[in-house]
């Protein structure tokens, strides 16, 4: 079983949801921690309620708007400053707009392409670069089951994550032999603030904190094996 403890990662819409649960959850295993985000404001709360949980987690934060190259590299060379290096990539940060092609407009996909798929690049670009200096390197995407199942008004988000499902898998088998594993997980509704929904304290749909324990197991695996890609449904989905 490999060690998270000591390893340093970055986790990019780090703010809430997801993203919050999964630096939580590296925090709580000893993982030093750099958390990303547009909202300078959300991420020293977020920062703040760690801190809460895990006084002597080392944690560093640097908001960044991951569809734009140039701030994902001021970033990751904040990291290099804040932690040294880096051992693992969570790449979560996703945006939608849900609504008919015809009425998109060329800004809203932009927006979601950009935000989903090439800040998912952008960042692993960063990412490989570091992990070519040191000989290994985990990358997890945060995907979708809308990146395999189409839904009416989900042209650019669909698109983006189906990407994001072709690109983690093309990543994993460029740099495997470079001792790089690549995994990618597909979520099912969860419980967050996504697109504005409202979660509730009885809700039916997966809980972050559980996305973020299937985050750990994939990192404990032991490094001969990988899991590439893992699907992930509520139990007992509300019925229509």
């Amino acid at each position: 079983m490999s060690t998270i403890k000591g390893k340093r990662a970055v986790v990019t819409g780090a703010s809430r949801g997801i993203g919050l649960a999964v630096a939580q959850a590296l925090a709580a295993e000893g993982a030093h921690v750099a958390l990303c985000a547009r909202d300078e404001k959300s991420l020293t709360s977020a920062v703040e309620k760690i801190r809460q949980q895990h006084p002597a987690a080392k944690l560093a934060a640097h908001p960044a708007d991951v569809s734009d190259s140039r701030q994902v590299a001021e970033f990751f060379s904040f990291v290099d400053k804040e932690l040294g290096g880096l051992d693992i990539l969570v790449n979560n940060a996703g945006f939608g707009i849900f609504r008919a092609t015809g009425e998109l407009t060329v800004e809203e996909w932009d927006r979601v392409i950009g935000t989903n798929l090439s800040g998912a690049f952008y960042c692993s670009r960063e990412a490989l670069e570091r992990f070519e200096r040191s000989r290994a390197g985990f990358i997890i995407n945060i995907s979708s089951l809308a990146g395999k199942n189409p839904f009416a008004g989900g042209a650019a988000y669909n698109a983006s994550k189906f990407g994001m499902n072709g690109f983690s898998e093309a990543m994993m088998l460029d740099h495997r032999s470079d001792n790089v594993r690549v995994s990618y997980i597909m979520p099912g509704s969860v419980a967050t603030h996504f697109a504005g929904n409202e979660p509730g304290k009885a809700d039916w749909k997966i809980a972050p904190e559980d996305i973020a324990e299937i985050v750990l197991a994939v990192l404990r695996m032991p490094e001969r094996t990988l899991i590439s890609r893992i699907e992930v449904r509520p139990s007992r989905p509300q019925k229509n």
